[in-house]
């Protein structure tokens, strides 16, 4: 079977490569922007949605006219896939899978790939990597990199640089180990599992949200632009690149035990967009109990609920067993020993009682025993139902090397 596995390697590049490949991003971002900016032109007069085999002429003009030539400096290759990553962002639009696309803005996801792997050396030998108008790079090598190589995407975080190697290679079947298991999410219990064990949560952000918000309120008394101002930007960003590590950390821990130890696991198909959702309202109709509401959404999006899920997804395919996502409705309400459905049976946050027949157990776990029991009822009704990934779909970064 063919599996397609990124690894991840933080850069150590010389200044001239530095200055080259922010150069480089920016011009991505420029042929992006300037791209959007005349999709949405074009159809305000009406007209239809421009292709990329048209657009990427347009590009060929902007790199040979006289407004822009600096486009020549940067490598063409990368333009081009800004400008079908930007025709993939309004298909996931048009297919309601994504938001309309937006502009991208400078020192927010600056990154550029390379898709051409006949361009790409790779010397692991010596932890370096040869692109295309960078030349040798070297890496920190943490681990080796497996497979035939398909493409390298470089991207900038919190001033430092990484380049993520995507593979594909041929991987023997794998039978899976274990049974089949249900996960409730929650806060309290980041992961309770059906069989009464549980996953205490990490809240990364919780951690560092006094840290975070010192160095935002020095930023704020700094002028704008100035030196000292982007010494307090340098420092909140690298308090958000330590919560994101954190948490992507304690997640891959996480996905990886669970998905080498069961072969079916069965999680709620939770909607975390609309469970997060502001309820401040408007000047007409303002929200009720905004600050709690406020506070929630914050945990809520402090656990990664949807990576987890992303995580496990993948890692399960890989290793032979299966996701089955479970609609969420009533799993905390109903009795697992009499099947009573009732918001009156979870009076408490943490304790679950039934009212009809008196069965008491803690609340996640009636939830994890409950979404077991309707992932049982997929599989006898024949619907295996997994989130779409196979092994030939690409995972995130799942191995990064970061100082």
């Amino acid at each position: 079977m063919q599996r397609l596995q990124a690894f991840k390697y933080e850069l150590q590049p010389t200044g001239e490569q530095q200055r080259n490949m922010r150069r480089y991003a920016g011009a991505c971002r420029f042929a992006f922007n300037k791209a959007l900016a005349l999709q949405k032109e074009n159809h305000e007069a009406g007209n239809k949605f421009i292709g990329y085999v048209a657009m990427a002429k347009n590009l060929t003009a902007w790199r040979n006219g006289s407004e822009t030539p600096w486009l020549k400096d940067a490598p063409v290759h990368p333009l081009q896939h800004a400008l079908k990553d930007l025709e993939k962002a309004y298909k996931n639009f048009f297919a309601k899978r994504a938001a309309f696309p937006r502009f991208k803005k400078k020192g927010q996801g600056d990154s550029f790939r390379y898709p051409d792997a006949k361009q790409i050396k790779l010397d692991q030998a010596n932890g370096r990597i040869f692109l295309p108008k960078l030349g040798w790079l070297r890496y920190r090598h943490s681990r080796d990199v497996l497979g035939e190589v398909r493409n390298a995407t470089v991207s900038q975080s919190s001033g430092k640089w990484f380049v993520s190697i995507q593979t594909q290679r041929e991987v023997e079947p794998i039978m899976p180990k274990g049974g089949i298991v249900g996960i409730d999410m929650g806060i309290a219990r980041f992961a309770t599992l059906s069989n009464g064990s549980f996953l205490a949560p990490l809240h990364s952000f919780k951690r560092h949200e006094t840290a975070l918000r010192h160095a935002q309120r020095a930023m704020s008394r700094k002028t704008k632009f100035s030196n000292n101002w982007k010494k307090a930007k340098a420092r909140i960003q690298k308090i958000h690149a330590r919560i994101g590590n954190a948490r992507r950390d304690y997640l891959h821990k996480a996905t990886t035990t669970i998905s080498q130890n069961h072969a079916i696991v069965c999680i709620e198909d939770l909607q975390v967009r609309n469970m997060s959702k502001s309820a401040a309202g408007t000047a007409e109709h303002p929200g009720r109990n905004v600050r709690a509401k406020s506070g929630l959404n914050k945990a809520v999006l402090d656990q990664g609920w949807f990576e987890f899920r992303r995580q496990l997804d993948y890692k399960l395919t890989w290793n032979g067993g299966h996701l089955i996502a479970v609609p969420p409705r009533n799993t905390s309400r109903t009795c697992p020993a009499c099947g009573h459905v009732s918001a009156e049976n979870r009076q408490t946050q943490a304790r679950f009682e039934c009212v009809a027949c008196g069965f008491e157990e803690n609340a996640d776990v009636v939830g994890a025993i409950n979404v077991l029991r309707a992932g049982h009822a997929r599989l006898a009704c024949g619907e295996l139902a997994q989130s779409g990934r196979s092994m030939k779909q690409e995972p995130a970064e799942v191995s990064q090397a970061q100082a």
